[in-house]
């Protein structure tokens, strides 16, 4: 069994995991990468009747946005500050034992969905599953950014960004698994199981390591004045994408369900919609690190973010009614997004140091998660104001137009990796 060896600035070498542990931790981040996707989306596509069961009769289209708004901002908010603080807790405590605890918090927070039984408490308990879900995705990408070699790294960031698609996937199959909604939610049980072999088995980031034992080269302010472009770059563009993306997928099972207009009880429609925002999602996150490995950084970003905004154009200026068309539009938009989380994944963690990583790159995945706790709210609120949830997806597509603009305007910055 061989151990690997990375040279840091300073000269000290940096002794890091044999390559079974290393490929353990990348398969068991994977899955909590996975699941996290499962819990972000599970309500949304369940929303058009879990919201009537918990009222204990039928609801308005704009009572269902107002409500649905308050339990989506919830768990963004949630998001938000599980990911501030498990940067925090990630730089002081460790890769491993944040990452476990996060996973826990959301497990145990998805699990008791199962017995809620109306709709304020399963609002405090998707805030703090959100907690949860913040975490992990922080910590997971941090983590294998450190561990793993740097001539494989932005494919292998971006096949783990690849796990969160597969995991709406899952909720996709969960809505056509299960009729009713609460059963759904007892997958929570899973993430607790993982948290317990993350803390037993995965390896702690020997980067981590070496700078807990070298206070000096710890001794790094996130705000100081070489860090605070690549914090007001990061956080614009990560925060203006995730706006976009969110308002998304939180809201168009929800548009689908209204454009079928009693039709149908949209629960094939709106499982297979997001069965296809995950797939499409999936091949994007692949194709993300062979992208930047051909195209560069800056390249497909930018060709990601102009694809996003055509797509969401596309698909809601065209459909005033259902049709399965809608199917291959929301795979198109899928894998613009797929592209775009597998990129900034990949991209952001490495415009930090050792010593700030977590805490800097928590703060651009989550400074951007406020303006989308607000956004997720809005939509709901604009639905009756902008006639309908397609127009006021559309107007929360434009956010693709400032990640777009920000990237083209700004240079690019260097990578910080190996400090």
């Amino acid at each position: 069994m061989k151990t690997t060896t990375l040279e840091h600035p300073n000269k000290t070498s940096v002794s890091e995991p044999k390559d079974s542990r290393v490929g353990l931790a990348f398969a068991v981040c994977m899955l909590c990468y996975g699941l996290a996707g499962t819990v972000s989306t599970l309500l949304s596509v369940y929303l058009p009747v879990a919201v009537p069961e918990l009222l204990g009769r039928s609801a308005s289209e704009a009572e269902l946005g107002r409500i649905g708004a308050y339990l989506n901002a919830a768990f963004v908010f949630g998001w938000m500050s599980g990911g501030l603080v498990a940067g925090v807790v990630g730089d002081r405590l460790g890769r491993v034992k944040t990452l476990a605890l996060s996973a826990a918090v959301c497990g145990l927070f998805t699990w008791l969905v199962v017995w809620v039984t109306d709709w304020q408490t399963l609002l405090a308990y998707r805030f703090l599953a959100g907690t949860g879900v913040g975490g992990i995705l922080l910590v997971s990408t941090v983590y294998i950014a450190e561990i793993w070699r740097e001539s494989s790294r932005p494919v292998v960031l971006g096949i783990l960004a690849v796990a969160f698609p597969v995991g709406i996937v899952s909720t996709g199959g969960l809505n056509l698994l299960f009729a009713h909604w609460q059963p759904a939610f007892g997958i929570g049980a899973v993430l607790l199981a993982l948290s317990a072999v993350v803390l037993a088995f995965l390896p702690e980031s020997g980067r981590w390591q070496h700078v807990r034992k070298h206070p000096n080269e710890a001794n790094v302010r996130t705000f100081q004045p070489e860090n605070r472009k690549s914090l007001l770059v990061g956080s614009l563009v990560f925060g203006s994408v995730l706006v976009g993306l969110w308002a998304i997928f939180s809201w168009l099972p929800t548009w689908v369900q209204s454009l079928l207009a009693g039709v149908s009880d949209g629960q094939r429609e709106r499982g297979l919609t997001m069965m296809l925002l995950g797939v499409g999602g999936i091949v994007g996150g692949v194709l993300s690190g062979f992208l930047i490995k051909k195209m560069g950084t800056r390249r497909t970003l930018l060709l990601t973010f102009a694809g996003c905004l055509l797509a969401c154009c596309l698909l809601f200026l065209t459909n005033a009614r259902f049709s399965p068309l809608i199917y291959a539009e929301t795979a198109l938009l899928s894998l613009f997004f797929g592209i775009s989380q597998g990129s900034l994944s990949g991209y952001i963690p490495t415009l930090f140091p050792t010593g700030i990583r977590a805490t800097a790159t928590g703060f651009c995945f989550n400074v951007g998660r406020f303006f989308t706790g607000m956004a997720v709210f809005f939509v709901g609120a604009l639905v009756s104001v902008l006639g309908g949830f397609g127009n006021a997806l559309l107007v929360f597509s434009l956010a693709f137009a400032v990640a777009l603009a920000t990237v083209f305007f700004t240079h690019p910055v260097g990578s910080r990796m190996e400090e």
